[in-house]
């Protein structure tokens, strides 16, 4: 096994490969507006870290959301395509899983929570680090507050509104080597992973305008 794995649901540009048994090259950058530009240059720098070429690869694992639409598409897009250029499957996993995975909180419940924009952020809650309890959703901190009380939190979502999450744990953003260790995991035991699909839970920011004028040939 040798899992490449990506995720730009975040600000995090993040990329790791796995070998089946642990995680062999990563990295990370952090910055929301360049994810085109830094995902493949990543994905060279982590394949000539591990001292591998593309073609040893035997699955993709890409981070589905949820998160913006600009940035996400990037990750799933470049995933789908090197699955059809190896000829190997693509494999995607929640984000919020990735961070609760790599959560330093011994004991649950708790919640993780991204950045969703608009004064919103991506939530979920667990049981534990493998195990979520609730789907993913988009919220205001303050129409969730008594759902997450007295529950620690991940994520950056959380750092951003401290008034509903008081109590915020490591890591902030989302790791590419949490999403490869925690589908390695999953692989071996036989479970099924979803499908390579996105996690928008709302509309794109960008719209069509309204009453614009239509102007057809004569």
């Amino acid at each position: 096994m040798l899992l490449l794995a990506l995720d730009t649901a975040t600000p995090a540009v993040t990329v790791a490969l796995h070998d089946g048994t642990a995680v062999i090259a990563s990295s990370s950058q952090v910055d929301a507006r360049r994810h085109g530009e830094l995902l493949l240059p990543a994905v060279d720098r982590v394949l000539a870290e591990a001292g591998v070429t593309l073609d040893a690869v035997t699955g993709i694992v890409t981070g589905i959301g949820p998160g913006p639409y600009t940035g996400l598409r990037v990750g799933l897009m470049t995933a789908d395509t090197f699955g059809l250029a190896l000829g190997v499957p693509v494999h995607g996993l929640c984000t919020l899983d990735g961070l609760a995975y790599a959560a330093d909180i011994e004991k649950g419940p708790f919640v993780v929570a991204t950045d969703a924009r608009r004064k919103e952020v991506y939530w979920a809650t667990y049981a534990d680090s493998r195990t979520r309890l609730t789907e993913p959703a988009v919220d205001r901190p303050g129409d969730i507050a008594e759902k997450v009380a007295g529950l620690p939190a991940v994520g950056a979502g959380a750092l951003l509104y401290p008034d509903a999450f008081p109590v915020v744990h490591e890591p902030e953003n989302v790791s590419a080597a949490a999403l490869a260790s925690l589908a390695a995991e999953k692989l071996a035991a036989g479970e099924e992973l979803p499908a390579p699909r996105p996690l928008y839970l709302r509309r794109p920011d960008a719209q069509v305008p309204k009453n614009y004028k239509v102007v057809t040939p004569k």
